[in-house]
């Protein structure tokens, strides 16, 4: 049986509770894509095979993530160890590849453990590709154009 929207917006909403105390990635992120991608959350903005490339050795941390379904699995322990309350310093960045935006930006929290502070500066170099079009096309008027007026 098909589902509503208000239906799949609930689901969604309840999908990502789990990961509440990065909301404030989560905001000034889609803050800086807004009108660039589709979706409500961050994860629905990732393609299913996106590739995540991190430029940093931190030990525990893999280079790379393949995958929305892999990134999910890879944020799931954050709410345990860090709780976020802010998301700022947001600057958007186009690239003359206009599928390239960089976003810089700020997020700050508290580790849960000890309650020592947590502020990170972050850049992020997004590139944004089309992964569906549809076309509306005059069928007839290109026919038309290449070939003289249509006779039946």
């Amino acid at each position: 049986m098909p589902t509503s929207d208000a239906e799949e917006l609930c689901m969604t909403k309840a999908q990502y509770e789990v990961f509440e105390a990065l909301n404030p990635f989560f905001e000034v992120v889609m803050e800086g894509l807004r009108g660039l991608v589709d979706g409500d959350h961050y994860f629905d903005t990732i393609a299913e095979d996106a590739f995540f490339e991190f430029r940093y050795h931190f030990p525990g941390w893999p280079l790379t993530i393949r995958g929305r379904a892999n990134l999910i699995a890879s944020f799931s322990g954050y709410g345990k160890a860090i709780k976020l309350h802010s998301g700022d310093a947001l600057a958007v960045h186009r690239s003359q590849d206009s599928r390239v935006v960089i976003l810089e930006y700020e997020v700050h929290g508290r580790i849960l453990s000890n309650g020592t502070p947590y502020d990170n500066r972050l850049i992020s170099v997004v590139t944004i590709e089309i992964v569906h079009w549809r076309d509306y096309m005059d069928s007839l008027a290109a026919w038309t154009a290449l070939n003289g007026p249509y006779r039946s």
